[in-house]
């Protein structure tokens, strides 16, 4: 999402022709988006994104389970048999 930020910036720079990167080449101005491409691209294909959803998803899940231990007072209780 930097990328994409940067991208944007570059453009609207470039577009109001804003010293130095009025002077810069298309190219230059355009390669963060291509890079923001790329990274997607790499993202998904190599299941880093859905690594980290999960990751975040069994983070709220944990917090949830000790939020609500804590609030029934059996956090540290032993189970019974």
């Amino acid at each position: 999402m930097y990328l994409v930020g940067i991208g944007v910036v570059l453009l609207l720079l470039k577009y109001l022709e804003v010293a130095p990167v009025a002077l810069w080449s298309w190219w230059l101005v355009l390669a963060p988006f291509g890079l923001a491409t790329a990274w997607w691209y790499w993202a998904d294909s190599s299941g880093y994104t859905k690594r980290k959803a999960m990751e975040a998803e069994q983070a709220k899940k944990q917090s949830r389970i000790d939020r609500n231990k804590e609030a029934m007072g059996n956090l540290n209780a032993k189970k019974r048999k």
